[in-house]
């Protein structure tokens, strides 16, 4: 079959939380978008209009969408452009894994026409398109890169969940490896985002774009966090200082401690560049670092279960502890590298009888309802901070019988628990329980009430 040449014919690789919103998209725009993913399920799921994954502007888009989903690989014939959006995670020894990308682009090549486009949307690190993928587009399709087809990367940036910042929105950057290649793969970003398209001077550069732009947040990340463990034993409540700093209007930009840093981004994306950089001679002390330290984070909140544990002298094993929200963030189903996973793996290492919920992953919890999963807990520890867990209140612990809190995302009022009596502690937010009445009693000076003093 020869190449339709028509340029809005889209072949989306992967169809997942990255792969689905931009086919959405770019049906949305016109485009005549075929999705192709191994999942059958998934498959059969996105053909009845069905989100394979809870997301609003998703089941909103789908339900109107004209996109074909498929497992057959060589529908890429009939397209003229192929955006490649299958994972690139890491392995149990933080070593990134490819094998995902290279299967996918081994069957791409077996498909791909003169004048194809092929656009790399997945998270790789400086090097991959010129010394992994083309080697294999070229020698299974027996052409020649920049001549006889294109290939572009575009690293991808979407943020589940956000309802200011979208897939159609937020600026994207651009790298090719000829100017033909770039200038096709800019054309058609312009024709589904509003954001501003970014011209790379080369590939590499825009390789390196994503994996600085995560790594850059989880290094502050760890320095929060690793504030947030410091301020524990000196009696200083990180958020205020936070709160204050971020007063100064430049120079600061805050970022907030937690009991993990979760997702498919931030705490996978700076050991592709760790690695890439130490096979080329150098060592990121920095960014291994602050992996170091983002990693502590969940065993960092289990010793703020064992500390309130030991106020009332209950030992941990078999000992009811709650762990709500199993998502890596608020308001969504994707628990990807969800440091709530560690913890429960942590408190069930220590023998604790561990219960879960989380309204929007109800087929992993162990609990059906909130009343059902905090009932008689001796801990209750907040890992997700979702809109449903920031209305509870001291009574709704009172009521089912549970009096001590770990807020491992800082969502919630301290000073109501505390006066209610119950026994609290959030990450950098440490207290010392036979005074804790006592402190409470001192309130924070509002702006009006220094001015009426005067």
């Amino acid at each position: 079959m020869t190449n339709n040449q028509n340029s809005k014919n889209i072949a989306v690789v992967g169809l997942g939380y990255v792969g689905l919103p931009l086919a959405l998209l770019a049906d949305k725009k016109g485009h005549n978008v075929i999705g192709i993913d191994q999942d059958k399920r998934k498959v059969m799921l996105i053909n009845e209009h069905i989100p394979p994954f809870a997301d609003e502007k998703i089941t909103n888009l789908l339900r109107e969408s004209c996109i074909e989903a498929t497992t057959e690989w060589e529908r890429i014939q009939e397209t003229s452009i192929v955006i490649v959006c299958v994972p690139t995670p890491v392995n149990s020894n933080h070593m990134p894994d490819l094998e995902p990308l290279k299967n996918a682009v081994e069957f791409i090549a077996q498909h791909i026409q003169k004048k194809h486009l092929v656009i790399i949307e997945s998270t790789i690190n400086p090097g991959v398109c010129e010394s992994v993928v083309v080697p294999i587009l070229e020698s299974i399709s027996g052409m020649t890169a920049g001549i006889d087809f294109y290939l572009a990367h575009c690293p991808e940036r979407i943020n589940p969940g956000d309802k200011k910042w979208n897939v159609e929105n937020i600026p994207r950057v651009v790298g090719s490896l000829e100017s033909i290649g770039l200038k096709k793969a800019i054309a058609f970003y312009k024709s589904i985002i509003s954001g501003e398209v970014k011209a790379m001077k080369s590939i590499k550069e825009a390789e390196a774009v994503k994996i600085i732009e995560n790594s850059f947040r989880d290094v502050n990340i760890a320095f929060v966090n690793e504030l947030a463990q410091s301020f524990s034993h000196l009696g200083i409540d990180v958020e205020n200082v936070i709160e204050g700093a971020s007063t100064k209007p430049f120079a600061f930009m805050a970022h907030h401690p937690s009991c993990g840093v979760g997702g498919h981004c931030i705490p996978v994306d700076p050991y592709y560049l760790i690695d890439y950089a130490k096979r080329n001679g150098y060592n990121h002390r920095f960014l291994s670092l602050a992996r170091e330290i983002n990693n502590e984070m969940p065993k960092f909140t289990v010793n703020l279960v064992e500390e309130l544990l030991d106020e009332i002298e209950m030992p941990i094993k078999d000992t009811k502890i709650t762990v709500l929200g199993l998502a890596y963030k608020p308001n969504v189903d994707d628990c990807r590298e969800s440091p709530a996973l560690e913890i429960i793996k942590e408190l069930e290492e220590l023998g604790a009888n561990v219960v879960t919920y989380d309204p929007h992953v109800k087929n992993k919890s162990t609990a059906q309802t909130l009343e059902e999963a905090v009932e008689n807990a001796y801990v209750v520890v907040i890992a997700t901070a979702h809109d449903e867990f920031k209305k509870i209140t001291p009574q709704f612990l009172i009521d089912h019988n549970t009096s001590s809190l770990v807020d491992g995302q800082n969502c919630l009022r301290e000073q109501e628990f505390i006066d209610a009596g119950i026994m609290y502690e959030g990450i950098g937010k440490h207290y010392n329980y036979h005074k804790q009445h006592d402190n409470s009693q001192i309130q924070a000076v509002s702006s009006a009430d220094i001015e009426h003093s005067y």
